[in-house]
């Protein structure tokens, strides 16, 4: 006789004691790859679909509808409720997923196999519909690899196609320029930049302060000492910010694009384009803040500042503070590294001073400063410093300081009128400022115990100098 088999399905006891059908927990994956409007709307349809699609099953309860809204699916990091779906797996709320393709669940072959085959460990199976695939299917495993890897491939094809695009944009001259973290701007609205002259002014000022000779260190203390606001309203300034609005070609009217490019399209990781692809430079793109000139001083600033400190040895060449604007130029003449400053302690506490000394005096080996004898009383420093730029300013040097500028860099330029500046404003002798250290002086070398050899940023030297 043949056998005769019949699946009876599993029951649980109702509220009354009455056995019934188990039903499954059933939630809904949805997502959208965009932020468009027409993406927005078929975000919504797919909510109301798979609310309306459990609802309609007696076989089935809600477990929930878990949908991110315009973020990409080649990661699965950065989607919120897609976590949290798997975590309510894990906690044992859900025991069947339905979405509507491999390519709305992910794009990443592995991380789609992981999830289908940890889910599956737990009981949890997946439907999607497209591809009429069921993970508890036997045959749906190997099945969901091969269209799994399809899918992969259509968000690198997709990727591809978004960059083409954006690079022939850019070679049209078309640039796509976000100004929310942008200080100075605003949008119009025909969607150009234009600016806003209470965020130039701070703009101004970060730039005309590095040129005076502060750094970036200091200038973001000072604005956050005044309350000065940022881009987002608050005063919050870091050195980092300052750095990379001094570098910012944007505020001299020029757009750079390409400056990054993604590295891999799954884990949509940036680099920094170092001549791995094609940058575009459109000039004038827009209303400047900074003047061309001046953006470009800044630049070679940076560049002097930086090869100071390799030629030196100095850690960094400015220093937060009005005691400290002779920190990283004091030089020794007779090994060229930098001073630094110590104190020097008596038995009497009222004795104690502040000293220079070269930094490679007590150092071991080959590198070692041998000159004995070889400090600088730091008190003697300003009023030296003011002897040899008073000495400079009475060299009636205006006529060769204005020839030179006509032939000179930016930089240079920048410098010699304020060089032009300071001697026509002159009134007799020039009191000390420590300002006047910053915006003049290039470095102070120190030839022995009691000589001094000034070098001016204008390219001037004025020696020998004597301590008192």
């Amino acid at each position: 006789m043949a056998k005769t088999i019949t699946v009876i399905p599993a029951k649980h006891k109702g509220s009354e004691g009455q056995s019934t059908v188990a039903k499954k927990r059933v939630a809904a994956y949805c997502r959208v790859s965009t932020d468009h409007a027409e993406q927005l709307s078929s975000y919504e349809a797919q909510v109301n679909y798979y609310t309306d699609h459990i609802e309609n099953h007696p076989e089935y309860d809600l477990a929930g509808i878990y949908a991110d809204e315009g973020i990409s699916g080649t990661s699965t990091k950065k989607r919120e409720q897609f976590n949290k779906m798997i975590e309510d797996c894990h906690q044992g709320k859900i025991d069947r997923i339905i979405t509507k393709s491999i390519s709305r669940f992910a794009r990443n072959t592995l991380d789609c196999l992981n999830y289908v085959r940890q889910l599956k460990d737990l009981g949890v199976g997946i439907i999607f519909e497209k591809e009429n695939i069921d993970t508890l299917d036997a045959k749906g495993e190997v099945l969901l690899s091969i269209l799994s890897s399809l899918a992969q491939d259509e968000s690198r094809s997709i990727s591809e196609n978004a960059s083409w695009g954006i690079r022939r944009r850019f070679e049209s001259g078309q640039a796509q320029i976000n100004h929310a973290r942008f200080l100075g701007y605003e949008k119009n609205s025909d969607g150009e930049l234009i600016i806003i002259e209470s965020e130039a002014d701070t703009v101004k000022r970060i730039y005309y302060d590095f040129l005076d000779g502060k750094g970036s260190v200091q200038i973001a203390e000072e604005l956050k000492e005044e309350g000065v606001p940022g881009w987002n309203g608050e005063s919050k300034w870091r050195a980092s910010t300052i750095e990379r609005m001094l570098e910012n070609e944007k505020y001299k009217g020029d757009v750079l694009m390409q400056k990054t490019y993604t590295v891999d399209f799954l884990t949509r990781k940036r680099m920094k384009n170092e001549g791995e692809l094609p940058m575009y430079l459109i000039e004038d793109n827009h209303p400047a803040i900074i003047e061309r000139d001046t953006w470009e001083a800044v630049q070679l600033e940076k560049q002097r500042r930086i090869a100071f400190v390799e030629e030196t040895g100095s850690k960094k060449m400015t220093y937060n503070g009005d005691d400290y604007v002779f920190f990283g130029k004091v030089i020794c003449g007779h090994c060229d590294s930098a001073f630094g400053r110590r104190t020097w302690h008596a038995n009497d506490p009222n004795a104690r001073r502040h000293v220079w000394l070269c930094k490679n005096r007590y150092v071991k080996g080959e590198n070692r400063c041998r000159v004995k004898n070889h400090h600088v009383n730091d008190l003697d420093l300003a009023p030296a410093f003011m002897e040899a730029l008073n000495e400079l300013l009475s060299q009636n040097n205006i006529k060769k300081w204005t020839e030179a500028e006509e032939q000179a860099d930016p930089l240079l330029a920048y410098k010699l009128d304020q060089f032009i500046d300071l001697a026509r404003n002159q009134k007799g002798v020039v009191d000390y400022q420590p300002e006047l250290v910053r915006r003049f002086l290039e470095r102070v070398v120190v030839e022995d115990k009691q000589t001094l050899r000034f070098h001016f940023l204008d390219g001037s030297v004025v020696s020998p100098v004597t301590c008192s």
